[in-house]
């Protein structure tokens, strides 16, 4: 089996990451995250048509009538539309938007007209943020427990950088972020850690049984020991994903792409990041093997 030098291009990964890392956190910083409604409250109207009608149509329609901020997506068959409005809650306004599209000459009922809360928005937001501390907090504590602190501050260092980039690109290109696509944050910090635990069991492993003390070398054993197993299970995982983006409509269409997109990333956490700053902060083999005390036992006689 071809043996692969990933510890060799770790300086080559460490700028990749750096520079992702820097533009996802500016962006973050000065044009912030585009919260749906989930978060930030408005209006929900959600429509039926005879037939599939074309979103782009449906969209301008309503923002020639005045509304702004619209989103318009399909919502289980292509004939349902739901539409949200980021404006106060008028109780007719289900009726008004139902009357604009009916002026297209298509056939279209009203079916709900809700409204989501600013002040529940609110608590979401802070509480999904309080929540996914508490899940990293946990995680550092867990492979602390079962490796050693070293290994915990890496798995840390891995998941954040995840989160951030994920979070970078939403923000970067505008993407609308609600509880789906914190769903699937939640769900690439599971995944980005179960990679990251296979590669540091493999590490752990090699560094008892290796003889020698060159870090890089067992690091390198241990990720290509794991290559294969890693690549099938991202494979896989990114062939449904991919499907769900392509054929799952836009309800679920910024939850595959959060996921895509953390998959891609967590994969190459668990090498380059994970992993990879285990040798820059010095891990040694006395981490794992406390070395013996010569001559302990003339130590113990009275």
């Amino acid at each position: 089996m071809r043996q692969f030098d990933f510890m060799g291009k770790r300086r080559y990964a460490f700028i990749a990451s750096g520079v992702l890392l820097l533009v996802s956190v500016l962006t973050l910083l000065f044009q912030q995250l585009n919260l749906g409604l989930d978060f930030t409250g408005g209006t929900l109207v959600e429509v039926r048509y005879a037939s599939a009608p074309a979103l782009d149509t449906i969209r301008q329609l309503l923002e020639d009538a005045g509304f702004r901020d619209v989103s318009v997506q399909t919502f289980g068959a292509t004939n349902e539309i739901l539409v949200r409005l980021q404006q106060a809650f008028d109780p007719n306004v289900g009726d008004q938007v139902t009357e604009i599209l009916r002026q297209s000459g298509e056939s279209v009922n009203l079916v709900r007209a809700e409204f989501v809360g600013a002040q529940v928005g609110g608590q979401l937001r802070d509480q999904s943020g309080l929540g996914m501390l508490v899940a990293l907090g946990v995680v550092m504590l867990y492979v602390a427990f079962r490796f050693q602190y070293k290994f915990a501050f890496g798995a840390l260092l891995a998941l954040i950088h995840d989160v951030t980039i994920v979070l970078g690109v939403f923000s970067l290109f505008q993407l609308e972020f609600d509880l789906t696509v914190l769903a699937a944050i939640l769900a690439v910090i599971g995944y980005s850690l179960n990679d990251t635990i296979i590669v540091y069991d493999r590490i752990r492993e090699n560094i008892r049984k290796s003889r020698i003390d060159d870090m890089a070398v067992i690091f390198n054993d241990s990720i290509n020991q794991t290559l294969a197993r890693t690549l099938a299970t991202s494979g896989t995982t990114l062939l449904v994903l991919l499907a769900l983006l392509l054929l799952g409509g836009d309800m679920i269409h910024n939850f595959a792409l959060a996921l895509i997109i953390g998959v891609i990333i967590g994969t190459f956490s668990s090498v380059y990041v994970a992993s990879a700053l285990l040798i820059a902060i010095k891990l040694e083999r006395e981490d794992l093997i406390p070395a013996k005390k010569e001559n302990a036992e003339e130590e113990e006689l009275p």
